[in-house]
């Protein structure tokens, strides 16, 4: 059955004069100097205001027209900065005081990537990239090239976890079957820290190096101890993979003994023997065949 949704603001925008906005909290002047700030400045600046302002009508005498503002301080300072006199907003239904943003999920260095990667394909330049990000236009490239030299099975298993640029700088030094191997061991482990990638590619043989010759960007390591690490993650990475192979098996036996155990608890006779003989294997079987996953 299907219920009604309520939705939080009205569907269609409205222009609203930067002067009939009601501030909810005061910009600070320092803020404008962070690059967080400049950068909102120089998007507007070149492609104007993306995400509407969040408000809501302001009740009483000596109010009329004037909206509360929710969400977008700073995009109303910039707006005004840049001498814009009124701002696109979505009224909201309830006067939440609350940042909308906060609900945003943030792109992964990955995510960036690859909508870089879509808008230079379709033409944008890479200098009105850099404006509109307010970056430095090596930082644009940067961020064109993270994934050169990764291999495109690394880069799947990659895809759509929020890696750092610096761990993938780790994965970039290994040959490709090595950052498919490594890639595997970040998902399995839900690690993908820079120092995680760093641990994983000072632990690899030399001869799964991409430069075998060259020695390995170990920062102050000892060689002895980076060797003890090989060793030590050779044997770990075995012993993972073991127990990978054996958890589906194990899973898969798990479940078929779930299910039986519901067919048997189906039995009122065998119910009423297990309630008066062996009460307390009664109630473990219950709470296996009740469990909605096999980890409660």
């Amino acid at each position: 059955m299907s219920s009604k949704v309520n939705v939080g603001f009205d569907r269609t925008p409205v222009m609203v004069p930067l002067e009939k906005l009601l501030k909810t909290r005061k910009v600070h002047p320092n803020v404008k100097t962070t690059a967080k700030y400049q950068r909102i400045l120089a998007s507007i600046r070149e492609v104007g205001i993306i995400e509407p302002l969040i408000v809501h009508p302001q009740k009483g005498s000596g109010a009329k027209g004037a909206y509360v503002l929710l969400d977008g301080h700073l995009r109303a300072e910039a707006l005004k900065e840049l001498g814009v006199t009124e701002a696109r907003c979505l009224v909201s239904t309830e006067d939440e005081g609350y940042t909308y943003n906060r609900h945003v999920n943030r792109l992964s260095a990955l995510q960036e990537h690859f909508m870089l990667r879509k808008a230079l394909d379709e033409g944008v330049p890479e200098e009105r990239l850099a404006g509109v990000l307010h970056v430095d236009i090596q930082k644009i490239r940067e961020k064109r090239d993270l994934l050169r030299g990764i291999c495109s099975e690394a880069v799947e298993l990659l895809r759509h976890r929020d890696v750092g640029s610096q761990a993938l700088r780790f994965v970039r030094l290994v040959k490709p079957f090595r950052q498919i191997e490594m890639a595997e061991l970040m998902g399995s482990a839900n690690n993908f820290t820079s120092s995680y990638a760093k641990a994983l590619y000072l632990s690899t043989q030399q001869a799964q190096l991409l430069e075998p010759d060259k020695p390995k960007e170990g920062q102050g390591v000892d060689p002895i101890e980076i060797a003890r690490m090989e060793k030590e993650m050779e044997s770990l990475e075995q012993d993972f993979r073991v127990v990978e192979e054996s958890y589906s098996k194990n899973m898969l036996n798990l479940v078929v003994a779930r299910d039986y155990l519901v067919r048997v608890l189906d039995n009122a006779r065998v119910v009423r023997f297990l309630s008066q003989r062996h009460p307390e294997i009664l109630s473990t079987f219950q709470t296996l065949a009740e469990a909605t996953s096999l980890e409660a």
